[in-house]
């Protein structure tokens, strides 16, 4: 039995340069990043209006969404480096303690491999028309999916949260990447 290769077992057919994929079923698929606020650190008041708006988006969202959570191991290193070269300076005795304490637990978590980033995404992809003698030309998908893009955009802003627009080919190739490569960082540039 002959193994696929990548390009014949992805479902991808073309990446256009302002990074929408076109699909080998001729569907069309935008790819947006979000940006979530920390719920938890909100007041009751602020949750409530943070669920109230949630709702008004998934109401006003009439069309299929698929929510990406990736999770991603992170190594602290970096930063451990930058809070021993911290407490190499002087300072207090009692911040000097608290800082050192502070390093350990960083180092605790980073041998433990505890530590990870979740990054969000939100997909969406063009509906089929099924009007008869209706054809859809590939800029008039693209717009549709724009559109999205912008109602989106408008509905989670209003929960506290940034959507980016994953807008050319090569931020898409890296997050398609960070996709099907979940085993390694998304350092790939």
């Amino acid at each position: 039995m002959k193994q696929k290769s990548i390009q014949e077992w992805t479902p991808i057919d073309n990446i256009s340069d302002d990074g929408i994929i076109k699909l080998k079923n001729q569907k069309y698929v935008k790819i947006m990043k979000i940006v979530p606020i920390n719920y938890n650190l909100k007041s009751d008041l602020e949750k409530n209006a943070i669920l109230n708006s949630y709702k008004i988006f998934l109401k006003t969202c009439n069309f299929n969404i698929q929510i990406l959570v990736q999770s991603k191991k992170e190594d602290l290193q970096y930063h451990i480096s930058n809070i021993q070269k911290n407490i190499q300076k002087p300072q207090n005795q009692y911040l000097k303690s608290i800082a050192e304490e502070y390093l350990e637990y960083i180092q605790k978590i980073n041998l433990s491999k505890k530590s990870s980033t979740k990054e969000f995404y939100i997909i969406i992809e063009n509906e089929k028309n099924n009007e008869k003698n209706f054809i859809q030309t590939e800029e008039i998908i693209k717009n549709e999916l724009r559109e999205k893009f912008f109602k989106i955009k408008e509905c989670l802003a209003r929960c506290g949260n940034s959507v980016i627009e994953i807008s050319n080919k090569k931020e898409t190739i890296k997050v398609l990447y960070s996709f099907f490569n979940t085993r390694k960082n998304l350092y790939y540039s």
